[in-house]
């Protein structure tokens, strides 16, 4: 089960409470980089066994998808991160609904045909029964994991 759908999950993407820095067993884990790494990039994408991953920042957070979009396995986490407009229906039938700009920079468009999937849960925002597979990401001793 992926971090995202776990309710007992925390932000290391463990179900640890309280992990002390640095005693995580890391040695089952593929390396991606040093936090540090993020400071000037939204994503970075690495190969684990012959399966390419991106690892997303958003929002202090980091959230892992396959770089194979699946309309037609284009590298869907090259493509440019965005936001979306939602639709909030008004509490009263009288007033009008209004648009919002929510899912800031956890967007992600294939390139080559313009798919649109969030980062966060893997989902198509048109289509949510497609979906890309995610992967839990750990923070540890100044670092960040995937368990892929």
């Amino acid at each position: 089960m992926a971090a995202e759908d776990d309710p007992d999950a925390d932000e290391t993407g463990t179900n640890d409470p309280d992990p002390a820095e640095g005693d995580l067993d890391t040695s089952e884990l593929t390396r991606v980089a040093d936090l540090d790494a993020f400071e000037d990039v939204d994503r970075i994408i690495v190969d684990v066994e012959g399966r390419e991953i991106a690892v997303f920042a958003v929002d202090g957070e980091f959230h892992a998808v396959s770089n194979y979009c699946v309309h037609q396995g284009g590298p869907v986490c090259e493509g440019m991160l965005s936001g979306g407009l939602s639709v909030e229906d008004p509490a009263n039938a009288d007033d009008r609904a209004e648009l919002d700009y929510s899912y800031a920079d956890r967007l992600v468009s294939c390139p080559w045909h313009g798919w649109e999937f969030d980062v966060v849960t893997g989902e198509h925002l048109a289509r949510p029964k497609y979906r890309l597979p995610t992967y839990d990401v750990v923070v540890d001793d100044g670092a960040v994991y995937l368990d892929a």
